[in-house]
């Protein structure tokens, strides 16, 4: 439960928190439709396997390999967590999201465009071998690892897919925005405290 519990925390907060993967599927959603935004929530939940794929593999060599080494990059995941969540807390500037009108774009190129904005990103890198890191233990069984992946890519998708059904409405576009900054400082606050546990337990 432990396990369970740390990673819906920091896959939730991950999610949210506004990045690249946040303004391509702003984005598309505003400029081409619901459908456009839905695929591309689509292609970012699919990057994001690609992520827990080689984590999960990477993961287990160094358990096998070298457990101090493997202790050593876990607390280096908690120290990232804790600096990310400094840097969400006091950012001040918004999400920038180019709104230049551009060619039509189908279901397939939203598809593209959004596992590609993911796989490339650096963040989700980042916050996908650090909850691994924290939460894979040398008892922690491959079904397991695996439900944890496919959790976090079911949580991208709920989430972009929302993203995409509020933005292609234009009411809904401002409040959410407007809210940013209060979600900021509560993802923030929320990972320092996490990976500051994380890293003495």
């Amino acid at each position: 439960m432990p396990e369970l519990f740390a990673v819906a925390v920091i896959t939730v907060l991950a999610v949210v928190s506004p990045g690249a993967d946040f303004a391509m599927v702003v984005r598309n959603s505003c400029l081409h439709g619901r459908t456009t935004g839905l695929f591309s929530a689509a292609g970012v939940a699919a990057g994001v396997l690609v992520h827990v794929t080689y984590t999960m593999l990477g993961v287990g060599l160094l358990i096998a390999a070298n457990t101090a080494l493997f202790a050593a990059i876990k607390l280096v995941g908690a120290a990232y967590l804790v600096w990310i969540g400094l840097r969400t807390f006091f950012s001040r500037a918004e999400v920038t999201v180019d709104l230049e009108a551009g060619q039509a774009l189908s279901r397939w190129g939203a598809l593209r465009t959004g596992f590609l904005t993911n796989v490339l990103n650096p963040k989700t890198t980042l916050f996908v071998v650090s909850t691994f890191t924290q939460v894979v233990g040398p008892d922690t069984p491959r079904w397991q690892q695996g439900a944890y992946g496919l959790f976090m890519s079911l949580a991208h998708l709920v989430w972009f897919g929302l993203v995409a059904l509020l933005f292609s409405h234009s009411r809904l576009r401002a409040a959410v925005l407007r809210a940013q900054k209060a979600v900021n400082r509560a993802i923030g606050a929320t990972l320092v405290g996490l990976g500051i546990a994380l890293g003495v337990t």
